[in-house]
């Protein structure tokens, strides 16, 4: 059998992460052993950055390779784009922690295990197949949980990742165990015949929900959820940023073509499943996320009750709707929860590594500009007008119902997502009444924020700001989202 090599080159998002990945190699090879790295961060923000840009110019043409195991749409390249873009604020942020004494002998194993991952993430989203797909969906995890134990001098770092690998390793069991019965109910593993083949009955429906199921465990749903927090703890606090937005991304995008495009002859079924999934996420994630001391655990059940309005998006009978405002609202999500870490970073290398909310008790006494930024995300995170997140969540909003009248379902579900939405700004402000409320005996003292974290910041902010109001933003995502519908 012949192969045609060149049909590589087609891959141009995946090319592009490759070549990063082998310079990234390269540089860190060379800087092996030398005192100065200083240039090493830098070079891998810029090349990032730069993949970003170049999938954008990219995205305009679909893309069938290796007989449909491999599909690119202007949606998945749009989505590969916006996860380009997160990960190249996560390594510009990381700057300051990895050249601590502990992390600087891993500065580059961080950034070949980040490249990796999202790698990964790109095979996952394009996959025309179970197996293509089931491939990208290790290759991203695997190196998730060594980034999780990269602060391997911390005890609770080594704790996180072992629960993690053991309970992600549980989960593709699940979901290979439900992918066994959709292979041997339909005969085929590639997206498009499995499509055409598939019928409602038990062995599918079963299948079906295994499969969610492990997916599940990726997003942070409830009840797939008890790994995260401890995780999240653990991990250092640049990855947990990743964990949370990155990842989740990508996850929440294949997920919602999947049902969408691969398993819509059983909509019925998994729409019922979807929208309990979704109301137990956001709001057993918004009561619990009230009774959190520690500001990384809080952020853990912040972001489970953000999966679940993600997955919102996700239940309208419009698939160009849904991928239009799920994409917007990862976007926007990445910028507000980004800015949020990188001031807990910031904070934690000046505090001594605390990380508990008392810690920001009378915060903008001493760090007003650092205060207001975090003011900034967190009513962002909560939905409060003017700032992308009132937006992101209003497109979700929208897109639940929309094709859904005459069924109360789905509004009834809305309605649930908007009073939990109160719910969160609740525990949100107990952490902005910390900040400007609350007295302490032992106050931050005054520090500089390093330029990566004031540039991190910067980018974050302006998204927060401008990502809502600036309409041609999710204008080009909704074009991305037509042309692959």
């Amino acid at each position: 059998m012949n192969i045609n090599y060149f049909q590589f080159l087609n891959m141009a998002p995946e090319t592009i992460l490759v070549v990063v990945l082998v310079i990234t190699f390269i540089a860190d090879f060379i800087a092996h052993g030398k005192e100065d790295k200083s240039w090493l961060n830098p070079l891998v923000s810029v090349m990032l950055l730069a993949s970003a840009v170049a999938t954008l110019f990219v995205g305009d043409n679909s893309v069938e390779l290796f007989g449909g195991a491999y599909v690119a749409t202007p949606a998945n390249t749009m989505m590969k784009a916006i996860l380009c873009a997160g990960t190249f604020i996560v390594v510009l942020q990381s700057r300051k922690w990895l050249s601590t004494e502990d992390a600087k002998l891993v500065e580059g194993e961080f950034y070949m295990l980040t490249i990796s991952t999202l790698l990964g993430m790109y095979v996952m989203m394009s996959a025309g197949s179970f197996l293509m797909f089931f491939l990208g969906l290790e290759t991203a995890s695997v190196p998730l949980a060594c980034m999780v134990a990269l602060d391997k001098y911390k005890k609770d770092s080594a704790e996180a990742a072992a629960k993690f690998i053991l309970t992600a390793t549980f989960s593709s069991g699940v979901m290979l165990y439900g992918l066994s019965f959709l292979y041997g109910s339909t005969g085929t593993l590639y997206f498009a015949d499995f499509a055409e083949a598939l019928e409602a009955n038990a062995m599918t429906i079963c299948g079906m929900v295994f499969f969610v199921s492990g997916l599940g465990f990726k997003l942070s749903l409830v009840p797939f959820h008890f790994w995260t927090a401890d995780t999240y703890q653990g991990a250092p606090t640049t990855v947990t940023g990743y964990l949370s937005v990155i990842s989740k991304g990508a996850a929440a995008f294949t997920l919602a073509v999947l049902l969408h495009h691969v398993f819509f002859a059983l909509d019925e079924r998994w729409e019922i499943l979807m929208d309990i999934l979704i109301v137990l996420s956001i709001t057993v994630a918004n009561l619990m996320a009230i009774r959190q001391t520690e500001l990384k655990r809080f952020m853990a059940f912040s972001s489970i009750s953000q999966a679940g309005y993600i997955m919102l998006a996700v239940i309208g009978a419009s698939a160009e709707a849904s991928l239009a405002s799920l994409m917007y609202y990862v976007l926007v999500y990445i910028v507000a929860n980004m800015s949020v870490f990188a001031i807990i970073s910031v904070v934690e290398q000046n505090n001594g590594g605390r990380t508990d909310m008392r810690a920001y008790d009378g915060f903008y006494g001493n760090n007003p500009k650092l205060a207001f930024l975090m003011t900034l995300a967190l009513f962002s995170l909560g939905g409060i007008p003017p700032f992308a997140g009132m937006f992101s969540k209003f497109f979700v909003f929208m897109a639940s119902v929309n094709g859904q009248e005459g069924n109360w379902l789905p509004y009834f579900i809305m309605f649930v997502a908007l009073i939990n939405t109160v719910v969160s700004l609740y525990y949100y402000l107990l952490i902005v009444k910390a900040m400007f409320i609350n007295k302490t005996d032992e106050p931050l003292p005054t520090f500089q924020s390093d330029g990566n974290t004031k540039l991190t910041l910067a980018i974050c902010t302006a998204g927060i700001l401008l990502f809502g109001v600036v309409s041609c933003i999710y204008e080009a995502i909704q074009s991305a989202c037509v042309a692959s519908c």
